[in-house]
């Protein structure tokens, strides 16, 4: 049991560093997004907020999630992998969300609709965060003291 603990620990315990820094690319996003005035935004500071969502959506896709199924996996958690499934669905929506956001205004000198871009954008992320936050609880923290120990 200790080897298994230990192992565990060996194999899993870097999940959370990883989670951490992706969450704090994800506070900083927010406050970036938190910061933009919605009438006469700054085109720098919307290239920048394309920059930080794009970073944020590829860290999550290409980082976090795939370690989180890894580790629902080696605790043959059927259930948390089941419902991490449909969670992907309402991620993978709002990944292409982003990116259209993205493609949108990266390259944009026009800020002309950006009041109701930026409110989509706030609601996409809200339930993106719901999703994640969820993700992160039923793959990852239900097995934290399987790890830690």
């Amino acid at each position: 049991m200790l080897e298994h603990c230990e192992s565990a620990k060996e194999r899993w315990g870097g999940v959370s560093d990883i989670i951490d820094r992706w969450l704090q690319e994800r506070q900083d996003l927010l406050v970036h997004f938190c910061s933009i005035p919605q009438q006469d935004t700054p085109v720098d500071e919307l290239q920048k907020l394309c920059q930080l969502l794009v970073d944020y959506v590829s860290a999550g896709h290409f980082e976090v999630y795939d370690q989180l199924v890894k580790e629902g996996r080696e605790f043959d958690d059927d259930a948390a992998l089941q419902e991490a499934g449909g969670l992907f669905k309402i991620i993978d929506q709002s990944t292409q969300q982003a990116l259209d956001f993205n493609d949108l205004h990266l390259e944009t000198t026009s800020t002309s609709s950006i009041q109701s871009e930026l409110s989509e954008l706030g609601e996409m992320l809200a339930n993106r965060f719901e999703a994640e936050d969820r993700m992160i609880e039923v793959l990852h923290l239900s097995h934290k003291n399987l790890v830690e120990e």
